[in-house]
């Protein structure tokens, strides 16, 4: 366990009584509020001082009225939640301008993520030009961009890199690899690709999800973070706890345990930046 205090870079906060997430219906575990304090009690054990808020998949056209819900809480809650992605609808190109501003109006706005997972079957959609252009406006406005994909996405995820040297990418979960069908190629290549471009980040999240969740093992889901780290360097991760999707899978301290298994040999510096520096940086917390 870290004797300092963590910065989370990936936390959903909702509430399903106030906004609407259709994809819970097949996580019924999740499909409760989960607020400021019952990320303090479930993460009790571990010290968290501050987390950055990550969209939830709210539904569709209601991703401003999640922003702005999110940026009440952190008014309430100032010294934890201290950054927001927000979900932007890329694919609408140059017309997105209208929501980046509206975005731009909140105080803790630093970052975008589309869930480019939710389009597997449809390849290439991420190389559209529209969503390119909009992702090209993100530094415009400050922003970032999360990439969550799915493992068989990297390819085109790498392209899209490439189309866009002037923004600021990470990662999430690592780019979910096949972990509980045993899979590590294309994933172990293609990530050390896409961790070539300076540009990228790697988010040390979701892991243990991609396993199966009711008997994965710290042997089974290790080698994926190490390799992660071996491609990014300890500059470019950062930890995320995907909490609380996260619990499906595992407690929270022992998913932190785990990590701390991997960089236990690393210098504090080095583990200073994977569990804390890096996420200041990146978000600018």
């Amino acid at each position: 366990m870290p004797d300092f205090a963590i910065v989370d870079s990936h936390v959903h906060l909702y509430d399903p009584g106030v906004l609407d997430f259709p994809w819970m219906k097949n996580a019924p575990k999740l499909q409760r509020p989960y607020l400021p304090d019952d990320f303090r009690r479930l993460t009790e054990g571990v010290d968290v001082d501050m987390l950055v808020f990550v969209e939830v998949d709210v539904a569709p056209d209601r991703h401003l009225e999640e922003a702005r819900w999110v940026a009440k809480l952190a008014e309430s809650e100032p010294e934890l939640v201290r950054g927001m992605v927000a979900a932007i609808p890329l694919e609408k190109g140059e017309a997105v301008r209208a929501d980046l501003e509206a975005y731009a109006e909140i105080g803790i706005a630093r970052g975008v993520r589309r869930l480019i997972e939710r389009h597997l079957d449809e390849p290439g959609w991420a190389l559209q030009d529209d969503f390119v252009a909009a992702v090209r406006l993100l530094p415009e406005y400050g922003f970032t961009f999360d990439i969550c994909i799915l493992h068989p996405q990297l390819a085109d995820t790498i392209e899209l890199v490439r189309r866009c040297p002037d923004v600021d990418f990470v990662i999430d979960h690592i780019a979910k690899p096949g972990i509980r069908d045993g899979l590590v190629e294309p994933w172990k290549s293609e990530l050390e690709e896409i961790a070539g471009f300076p540009n990228v980040a790697c988010k040390i999240s979701g892991v243990v999800t991609e396993a199966h969740h009711d008997r994965w093992t710290e042997a089974e889901v290790i080698p994926y973070i190490e390799h992660t780290i071996e491609c990014f360097g300890f500059d470019r991760v950062m930890f995320g706890g995907d909490w609380p999707v996260s619990e499906l899978a595992t407690p929270y301290k022992r998913w932190v345990d785990v990590v701390d298994k991997v960089v236990a040999g690393a210098s504090e510096a080095d583990r200073r930046k994977l569990y804390r520096d890096n996420a200041i940086a990146f978000y600018r917390l």
